[in-house]
């Protein structure tokens, strides 16, 4: 048939089909195909594939695809992944997806970065991580092995860890390597507070000394107290050091002389722990910037204004419960924004702005946990038996990890945590170094360290 007369054909033919009923149409297209050969029939099978298969991440804006693909969870964009390079490239490049996905696993999120393919990988490694947690598989341990009499005191910073103990002596270690920086002759330790150059301690011989790391000589000795000393801390910008002791007492001192400053009265047990901090709020009380201390014992937490004005009174008094019947683990968090500790009710959060209790959270079995760290995210909790990370955000348990039988202490520092910073959200590079670290029956100390993600 000429050309000429095939077009004509075929447009009588065409519009002869366009006047068909669906039905007779489908059965026009059913007899064609039957008088087809094979090479009208893989014709038609290319051509339907075009038609009917419309990849629409290829035809759409990028802007209407990524709006598209916000509507889809990430295990299933994992799996579209998976369809094509360019499918990979357009759903990895959808930042706000990404970013929200990690958000909802409890990461941080630097909106700095602007490597559109950087949440695609980060999100990778946070669901490895929250596996790893969910798992129990998270953690590895080690031991620090050095002291030949009770462990008692410990104190973290930056990557190294600190231990003092009834031999005599005090003790600094690298935790990545376990190895011993630097062991100095002391007297009992009860607390200990270090920095580059000193070492800080409190004791049971009712004393606080300050030592030189680097000569072991003992620098500045503060004598007043009538009970062991349970806790210390200091800042060398106000020079002031306080202490908390058995005597019921709280002391502040000046840390380059040693002179006692004020005795601060009005505790009825043994003052366990002592916070110096500066504000990070606003109240009638005090303004950010402010430094404040806390004092706490079995039943009460107090709050002082400290600064260059050393004779204050106690700002407010904060307790679980009006009639002694609760007492307060010995185990303190003040960030200048939050005060957090626990009790056999559960974990209580004040505001420090208002002081006003902003919840109690009360896990399955919580009369035997204690807090070791709190953020904004997650807590660190642990019992006789297991460490506990807790989501602040729907207050559930998302990982424990067992416990050996360490050396158990109702009122000392025998226990700690370690890196703090992934407690406010983890990003991927705060999950490394020390989680807990406790004093062991044998006077070694059992740590329990991020494992590598792999």
């Amino acid at each position: 048939m000429e050309k000429k007369d095939f077009e004509a054909w075929l447009d009588n033919i065409s519009i002869a089909f366009l006047s068909l009923t669906d039905l007779q149409k489908n059965e026009t297209l059913d007899h064609l195909i039957s008088l087809s050969g094979a090479v009208q029939l893989r014709h038609l099978s290319n051509n339907l594939e075009i038609l009917l298969k419309r990849d629409f991440l290829k035809l759409l804006p990028l802007e209407l695809s990524f709006y598209l693909l916000k509507w889809l969870d990430p295990q299933t964009l994992l799996t579209c992944c998976l369809v094509s390079k360019q499918w990979n490239k357009v759903i990895s490049a959808c930042t706000e997806v990404w970013q929200t996905a990690c958000k909802n696993l409890g990461w941080q999120i630097d909106d700095s970065v602007q490597d559109p393919l950087y949440w695609k990988k980060v999100y990778l490694k946070a669901i490895l991580r929250m596996k790893q947690l969910k798992d129990h598989e998270a953690f590895e341990t080690s031991s620090l092995i050095g002291h030949s009499a009770r462990v008692y005191a410990l104190y973290y910073k930056d990557g190294l860890l600190c231990t003092g103990s009834d031999d005599l002596s005090a003790k600094l270690w690298d935790v990545s390597t376990g190895q011993c920086i630097y062991g100095i002759q002391t007297h009992t330790c009860a607390a200990v507070k270090f920095d580059e150059q000193k070492l800080v301690t409190g004791s049971f011989d009712n004393t606080v000394a300050c030592w030189e790391w680097s000569s072991g000589a003992k620098t500045q000795h503060f004598r007043g107290h009538t009970g062991a000393v349970f806790s210390v801390d200091y800042n060398d910008e106000l020079d002031i050091l306080v202490s908390g002791s058995a005597d019921f007492t709280v002391k502040v001192w000046a840390l380059s002389t040693g002179t006692c400053l004020n005795t601060l009265t009005g505790h009825t047990e043994w003052v366990t722990k002592v916070v110096l901090q500066k504000c990070k709020v606003k109240s009638l009380m005090h303004s950010p910037g402010d430094y404040i201390l806390l004092s706490a014992d079995k039943y009460e937490i107090k709050i002082w204004p400290i600064g260059r004005e050393i004779n204050c009174k106690c700002l407010r008094t904060l307790s679980v419960s009006e009639d002694r019947s609760i007492s307060l683990q010995p185990r303190l968090h003040f960030d200048g924004k939050y005060i957090v500790c626990s009790s056999a009710l559960g974990l209580y959060q004040w505001d420090f702005a208002s002081y006003d209790i902003l919840r109690v959270i009360k896990p399955p079995d919580f009369s035997n946990v204690s807090l070791l760290g709190f953020g904004e995210i997650f807590a660190l909790l642990f019992d006789n038996r297991y460490l506990y990370i807790m989501d602040l955000r729907t207050e559930t348990l998302i990982s424990r990890w067992p416990l050996p039988e360490y050396r158990k202490s109702k009122r000392g520092s025998s226990f700690l945590a370690g890196e703090m910073s992934w407690l406010n959200g983890l990003n991927g590079q705060n999950d490394t170094g020390l989680v807990f670290a406790t004093s062991m029956p044998d006077h070694s100390i059992h740590l329990v360290l991020w494992k590598e993600h792999g």
